[in-house]
């Protein structure tokens, strides 16, 4: 929750839909009445705490290639394959310690300075939804920065 950003419940019964397939909320409601208690505790007590920060030069070019890279990505989609990816952005980028990598991946995307194996999540969030997410963070802060 705290990571995903939902704004509806569509967001989480993607996620949901892609463990359990044949759940929907006609098929669950009691699901799906505990994803509204869950967007309302985002709402309530996330979603303020966050802190977003722009990226710098370096994080900015990592995370445009880390998109494209994203968009062309055929590979399995699975958390180890995608976080091998990850980290091949961030060598490409020459950061000297991976760790600054990720945590301006957090700060920037996420608005929080730890979060969850980043392979792990774009593997259940979705490749085209973490592109989007890339972009439009990039956009977003890019405009707030100006």
């Amino acid at each position: 929750m705290g990571v995903a950003n939902p704004e509806d419940k569509s967001l989480l019964w993607g996620f949901i839909s892609r463990y359990v397939p044949e759940a929907s909320p006609d098929t669950h409601p009691l699901l799906d009445q505990l994803a509204g208690y869950a967007i309302r505790y985002y709402e309530d007590f996330v979603k303020p705490a966050k802190v977003y920060r722009a990226a710098d030069e370096q994080e900015r070019a990592a995370m445009e290639d880390l998109a494209g890279r994203l968009e062309t990505y055929d590979g399995e989609v699975e958390g180890e394959a995608i976080q091998t990816l990850i980290f091949s952005v961030g060598k490409d980028h020459e950061f000297g310690n991976l760790r600054d990598w990720f945590k301006a991946i957090y700060e920037v995307l996420l608005g929080q300075s730890q979060g969850p194996r980043f392979g792990s999540f774009v593997a259940l969030y979705g490749v085209p939804e973490t592109t989007k997410l890339i972009r439009d963070a990039l956009v977003r802060l890019e405009a707030y920065h100006d």
